[in-house]
């Protein structure tokens, strides 16, 4: 699987008051999230970034998709202008969003491409784009039972916002071929959740719950088959 620290480089992400930024917060949380599930010994885990890097959000996809990755998580803490609003949640991609799958796939690369060693080059173009449907939507399916397992797991032991798991048109969620889900962590804009963000016992806490979603989330699957 891969984790997505957010932002980089030349982008801060939100910034708190007191000059925290979210690059930093999601990186520090990204690399512990990387420990406890390689010390589980169940899944093998890359990061888009391992220090203060740019990337393009293209580039995140396409890390992703050369991955072959069975799980994309994206992780935040945004602001927002209302400061009461706090608490973590999940996003998913919304069904109904606009299509940018050809911004992630227009890159070197053709829609054959994405079902490479699924179907044969030559097939019509009508049939790759039946599968590449088809694709999408078990995709989405899978990110929606991922993005369950993982607040299920938090619930007991983290602050969520009121529904949880949420839908948006987050550009990172768009390959067609690898679960995603956007974990917002919390706010930098709200007190509380600053103060947690940056409590050891809280991102312990929070990281745990995180691996073993993943973990539920993986065992589901091989129920299922």
């Amino acid at each position: 699987m891969v984790i997505d620290p957010g932002h980089g480089g030349i982008d801060s992400g939100a910034e708190a008051a007191n000059g925290i930024k979210e690059k930093d917060i999601v990186l520090a949380f990204a690399l512990k999230l990387q420990q406890l599930l390689i010390e589980s010994g169940r899944v093998d885990v890359a990061l888009t970034r391992e220090d203060d890097t740019f990337l393009r959000l293209e580039e995140r996809v396409a890390l992703a998709r050369s991955n072959k990755a069975d799980l994309f998580i994206s992780l935040h803490a945004d602001s927002f202008q209302q400061p009461e609003i706090r608490g973590a949640s999940v996003y998913t991609r919304d069904e109904n969003a606009t299509d940018v799958l050809d911004k992630v796939l227009a890159d070197n690369e053709n829609k054959t491409d994405v079902i490479a060693g699924f179907t044969m080059p030559q097939m019509a173009p009508e049939v790759v784009d039946i599968l590449i449907d088809l694709m999408r939507r078990e995709m989405r399916v899978q990110s929606y039972m991922a993005a369950q397992a993982i607040v299920h797991q938090l619930e007991p032991s983290v602050e969520l916002r009121r529904f949880p798991v949420r839908q948006a048109d987050f550009f990172v969620l768009q390959a067609p071929d690898v679960p995603s889900v956007l974990i917002e962590l919390g706010f930098l804009s709200n007190a509380t959740d600053m103060a947690n963000l940056m409590q050891s016992d809280w991102q312990e806490r929070t990281a745990n719950a995180l691996a073993q979603g993943i973990s539920t989330y993986f065992d589901s699957l091989k129920t299922d088959e």
